[in-house]
């Protein structure tokens, strides 16, 4: 089942794909659940309100006239997992023996068709295509052999990246730990924080559809595409992440609770297509949109891409020499 969240003149809507046309189901589930409904609260009762969709129809509606919105437009958390492309393997001077991962907040989502805006002081800002997680039920300590069992769905996840940002914020520091002697040791080390070359607002497109997990047998082996003003910048396939599906979710919720409607994107899909220009080619600053990622079975996000001429504000106070 295709489920989405759009927008009309009547307000936030969920739809569900019916062949090529989209059906606005939101009346059947108000009569189910006695309010109003959002993609959460169905996911929370995907047990009661998947079989009632799967036998009524709703209302067709003409998908070129709606607002396309994140499918899940609101989510607690939305999990990035880091350097998890085995092509990427070869550029590691050092990296853990264990998934890596950030946190992007729920402010910097788009949906389908809505536009990636980039201001000029962000410097270098490129797509990265991946497959998103969407959450079920929820989930602590589960083991990798049982962690698909929490899944609800998956879906198409661009996580815009600025590396011009990524490259400023970047820290080289004497960090301090105790040694097993028990004195200070003093170890140099290289970070940049991901809050604004991962967070800004636009920077995670998601969409269109959100596929529910029935549809989707093997998450680990689906083709992905993505095109910038329709170049093919990337075709890969989610079977050369290093960790499979199962075990990125196992392993966050050794850490973090995941609850229902909670976003875990696996990881960039950027092998270049042989005499093409990659993804870090793709710098949105210089190349225009639209940026559009295909993955196999769940569909194509299309996003355009818009510079705002607008120049940093006074963020610092005036001085008081």
């Amino acid at each position: 089942m295709k489920l989405a969240t759009f927008r009309t003149a009547e307000g936030t809507r969920i739809g569900l794909a019916d062949g090529e046309e989209l059906r606005d189901v939101s009346a059947i589930l108000v009569d189910v659940l006695g309010g109003l409904p959002d993609m959460e609260r169905l996911i929370r009762h995907a047990d009661t309100l998947l079989p009632v969709l799967r036998q009524e129809s709703g209302e067709i509606v003409d998908a070129s006239k709606v607002e396309w919105l994140p499918p899940v437009p609101r989510p607690g958390k939305i999990c990035g997992i880091a350097m998890n492309n085995s092509a990427s393997n070869e550029r590691k001077i050092s990296a853990p023996d264990h998934p890596a991962f950030f946190l992007k907040p729920a402010s910097c989502m788009v949906g389908h068709g809505q536009a990636i805006r980039v201001r000029p002081y962000y410097g270098s800002v490129h797509p990265e295509p991946e497959l998103a997680v969407v959450i079920g039920t929820a989930m602590r300590d589960v083991d990798a052999v049982s962690a698909l069992e929490h899944v609800f769905g998956y879906t198409i996840f661009n996580d815009v990246t600025g590396n011009g940002m990524r490259a400023e914020d970047l820290f080289r520091y004497r960090a301090v730990y105790r040694g097993s002697d028990g004195e200070l040791e003093y170890r140099e080390q290289h970070l940049s924080y991901a809050g604004r070359y991962k967070g800004s607002d636009t920077f995670g497109a998601l969409g269109p559809w959100l596929v529910t997990r029935d549809e989707v047998p093997d998450p680990d082996n689906l083709a992905v595409e993505c095109t910038v003003a329709g170049e093919v910048i990337a075709r890969d396939s989610t079977r050369y992440y290093n960790y499979k599906v199962c075990e990125l979710l196992s392993f966050i919720s050794q850490f973090h609770t995941l609850e229902p409607g909670d976003i875990v994107s696996c990881g960039t899909a950027f092998k270049p297509e042989p005499g093409r220009k990659s993804i870090h080619h793709a710098n949105f600053q210089e190349v225009p949109g639209p940026v559009s990622i295909s993955i196999e079975q769940l569909g194509t996000l299309s996003n355009p891409v818009v510079i705002e001429q607008r120049q940093i504000g006074n963020w610092r106070l005036a001085s008081s020499a």
